[in-house]
């Protein structure tokens, strides 16, 4: 019937059935290709479910012309013979309606992506766009408020920006940020917050996203023993480590005095007249057990 057709792979006359039976027949393997063309089309022809009832190796050779080419086929595993039958093993998967019809859907959908991949990248929706826009842009740089956040409790929305002296606040709450986060990680947090529906004052709202932060910066701390860490801390000191809640404090401390406009030789000024009386007292207790920081898993580590 006028536009049959079968399917065949665009490598076959590279494939190593190919070459194995090209050698067995000395025979050039376009024309083992010809002769895999012709046979398989016999069978797509006279058969519904890979037989030919009737048919003999010697049959087919005859009838595509081509002397030992059926015992070839089966000495690779492309046909069988079953004495009074030839058997085209898996028929189903590349022969026959359903086959063409599996290949023709493959084919359709192939076509469909290709047409709608530039009309998908257009309709990005406006929240990925914002967020590529955004990626990596500091808070201080990218987006102004729109309007001051709501009195009282509200529920986080699109648009929803902590204030201007954040950084000072997230040190007091013991977050020391060198430089304002990223504006990706604002809209990640606001996205989150927004789809949970919770409610919170503004000043809670920017609470959680310090938190947020802070266990951000923690998964990527690095491990290790912190007791022998002997760089110059904010203070002015260079000895063993004298415990988180006394490190931590000093950091957070100086990070809101660089805030306050204070000099370097200032802040190493007060920290150190404040580290023995205030500090001593601090690093006693977490060395007795009285103070204990708690690492990011902690808590879930004893659930």
């Amino acid at each position: 019937m006028a536009g049959d057709w079968i399917k065949m792979r665009a490598d076959l006359h590279t494939h190593p059935k190919v070459v194995r039976m090209s050698s067995a027949l000395k025979a050039d393997r376009l024309r083992i290709v010809g002769g895999l063309h012709s046979a398989w089309c016999l069978f797509d022809v006279h058969s519904v479910d890979g037989y030919l009832d009737g048919y003999s190796p010697e049959t087919l050779d005859d009838l595509i012309g081509f002397p030992g080419f059926a015992r070839a086929m089966i000495a690779v595993g492309w046909l069988e013979d079953e004495g009074d039958n030839l058997v085209m093993p898996r028929f189903d998967a590349h022969n026959g309606q359903s086959a063409k019809r599996r290949a023709q859907d493959a084919d359709r959908k192939r076509n469909v992506r290709k047409a709608s991949a530039p009309e998908a990248d257009k309709k990005r929706t406006r929240e990925e766009k914002r967020r590529e826009d955004l990626k990596d842009k500091p808070l201080s740089n990218a987006g102004v408020r729109e309007c001051p956040p709501p009195e009282g409790k509200f529920v986080m929305y699109q648009g929803w920006r902590p204030d201007d002296d954040f950084l000072l606040k997230a040190a007091q709450w013991g977050l020391v940020l060198t430089e304002p986060p990223p504006e990706s990680t604002l809209a990640e947090f606001v996205t989150y917050w927004e789809a949970e529906g919770k409610i919170f004052h503004h000043v809670q709202w920017e609470q959680k996203f310090a938190q947020a932060l802070k266990r951000n910066q923690s998964r990527y701390k690095p491990t290790g023993d912190k007791r022998n860490e002997t760089n110059i801390r904010a203070d002015g000191y260079s000895g063993p480590w004298r415990g988180d809640a006394v490190e931590d404090s000093i950091a957070a401390m100086a990070e809101q005095l660089r805030g306050a406009g204070r000099s370097e030789s200032e802040i190493r000024n007060i920290l150190a007249r404040n580290d023995r009386d205030i500090f001593g007292q601090v690093e006693s207790q977490e060395r007795a057990g009285s103070v204990v920081t708690l690492e990011p898993g902690d808590y879930i580590a004893h659930q």
